[in-house]
């Protein structure tokens, strides 16, 4: 496998992890955190638009999350779209900014998270073998080719397997991570 090949599925398979780490974001865990609001969908005149293009976020405390909008006039579809968000948020609207109150999580939830953050685990180390499958497919059909000589070959799925084991590995560390973020109380 050329180091072109390598490369590009080294690059897919942290693309994969990365979308993961993203998702990871809008898990609510029992601190405020403005990952969970920035990117909720607003409707902004008649157009869906992220939360974090319309309004600054904060935390000025480790429960609270104040959104301060640009515009006064989108309040109310601020407020509208945090109560249809499976958030579980209930915003407070003063005139000129939104709070959020982050409560502490139940055991039973948090324990749902836990589950929601394997699930999304999952889908990442799928997506990095469905790459791994992919370069190894490309070795095969080159050997067949002979482009590559079988113990050459043997060499690339062996670089192709070592980059996959790292990302997987990757994978699990932020995975724990998360897991952990989620059951500290």
């Amino acid at each position: 496998m050329s180091d072109e090949s390598l490369h590009d599925a080294d690059s897919r398979m942290a693309r994969a992890v990365d979308a993961m780490e993203r998702d990871f974001t809008s898990v609510r865990t029992g601190r405020a955190s403005t990952g969970l609001v920035e990117r909720l969908q607003v409707e902004y005149y008649g157009t869906p638009t992220a939360l974090n293009q319309l309004a600054s976020l904060s935390v000025p405390e480790s429960h609270t999350i104040v959104i301060q909008p640009w515009d006064r006039s989108v309040l109310g579809a601020i407020e509208r779209a945090i109560q249809k968000s499976d958030l579980g948020l209930t915003p407070n609207v003063d005139g000129t900014v939104v709070r959020l109150n982050v409560p502490q999580l139940t055991e039973e939830r948090r324990k749902d998270l836990v589950r929601l953050v394997h699930k999304r685990m999952e889908e990442a180390r799928v997506e990095i073998r469905n790459h791994r499958r992919e370069a190894a497919d490309d070795v095969r059909r080159r050997e067949r080719e002979g482009d590559v000589g079988t113990d050459e070959a043997r060499r690339e799925m062996d670089r192709v397997q070592a980059l996959t084991d790292r990302w997987i590995d990757e994978v699990e560390r932020l995975g724990k991570a998360k897991e952990q973020e989620i059951m500290e109380v």
